[in-house]
């Protein structure tokens, strides 16, 4: 088998650039601008890089950008994978910096929820300054075993590659992972925690899996159950459930933070607890947990197969003559009907494998759940 060719040969810091020998005569300049890790994808999206020609990788050495002309109209094919290899560059050097800067840190709270939509309404909904870290991760569904551990992440990594089409580009959830990780270790020891989260298998296991990443941590921990949240402070007002953080806008979290952010740290035997119960599921395979009466319950992976059966059927009851039915119009309808939360990419894996085993039958190509149909044989 050839070997790979090695895409990155070299790399040179000159705070805040850095210089990466690509091949063996590009030089690509990228100019670190905030303090905020970075993706593949980030490098994609940004026009900061420039390229610059060297003769030698001796001459890299003594490479100085201000003393260079850039090459203009040059573009440069680099996959997702070497991409991350750039990025992974990019954040040491972001870390170290954040690192001597740490006396600098004048976040008074630091917010870690379940959701990039929650994370936007923290955003906007809390007062500077403040830090807001989103993991972007379904913990309800895949396995948890060995993980954040190198084996056990690459383990979920693969299998949510496999099964769950979202959509995002390889590796890219799993540098998104291991930023939202790198967060969590750089926060101060002297300030306060908040870890937001609702009534539902995601968000549950999200807060047992940053209590454990803040275990050798001082830090204050207050816990924010924003179901309880609404329900306490405006229920009153229109009788809503909301069993996810996501669903709640900028001012419901604003006012829930204005009341409670000095609310009584959680204990260290509930602490324990919590510590203990994510052990037990990081020693797991199983793919699809759910939270029923206020318990984190593993099921069996084909759990939601009979309920996708059943809404089919009632579509097909409404039809003159049985007929194929979009994918998402069947997966949004049963997320619309659940009184929980249920993840529509799981659903639409489970679908996918009911047309494995010659339950329903596809028309079109299953490129996301927008690009096909399906009706039961």
């Amino acid at each position: 088998m050839e070997k790979e060719r090695e895409i990155l040969i070299e790399t040179r810091v000159n705070y805040p650039f850095i210089y990466f020998l690509i091949e063996e005569h590009l030089v690509i300049v990228y100019r670190i601008e905030t303090g905020k890790y970075v993706t593949g994808s980030d490098l994609i999206e940004s026009s900061n890089p420039e390229t610059y020609n060297v003769e030698s990788a001796e001459d890299f050495k003594s490479f100085i950008h201000t003393e260079r002309k850039p090459v203009e109209g040059r573009s440069i094919f680099i996959n997702h994978r070497d991409l991350n290899k750039l990025a992974d560059e990019i954040n040491k050097q972001i870390r170290k910096n954040r690192q001597r800067k740490k006396g600098e840190n004048h976040a008074s709270s630091v917010h870690i929820v379940t959701s990039e939509f929650a994370e936007s309404s923290l955003r906007a909904g809390l007062e500077r300054p403040k830090t807001v870290i989103a993991f972007p991760d379904i913990f309800s569904i895949g396995p948890l075993w060995k993980m954040p551990e190198k084996e056990g992440l690459d383990f979920r990594s693969e299998w949510l590659f496999d099964n769950i089409n979202s959509g995002q580009e390889d590796n890219e959830y799993e540098r998104k992972f291991k930023n939202a990780v790198l967060q969590i270790e750089d926060i101060a020891p002297d300030i306060p925690v908040y870890i937001w989260y609702g009534g539902n298998a995601k968000e549950q296991i999200g807060l047992r899996f940053y209590l454990y990443l803040l275990r050798n941590k001082t830090n204050r921990i207050i816990l924010m159950n924003t179901m309880e949240l609404y329900e306490k402070y405006m229920a009153v007002e229109d009788g809503s459930v909301y069993f996810h953080t996501g669903f709640l806008n900028a001012e419901k979290l604003k006012l829930f933070f204005k009341n409670e952010q000095n609310a009584e740290p959680l204990p260290k035997e509930k602490r324990d607890y919590y510590l203990k119960e994510w052990a037990a599921l990081s020693e797991t395979e199983e793919v699809l947990r759910i939270w029923k009466d206020e318990e984190l319950k593993t099921v069996p992976a084909d759990y939601y197969d009979l309920l996708i059966i059943e809404k089919l059927e009632k579509l097909h009851q409404k039809q003159e003559s049985k007929d194929f039915i979009l994918t998402g119009k069947v997966i949004g309808e049963i997320v619309a009907e659940l009184q929980e939360f249920v993840d529509s990419f799981y659903l639409e894996y489970r679908i996918r494998q009911l047309l494995y085993s010659g339950v329903i039958e596809i028309k079109g190509i299953p490129k996301s759940m927008s690009h096909y149909r399906i009706k039961l044989r």
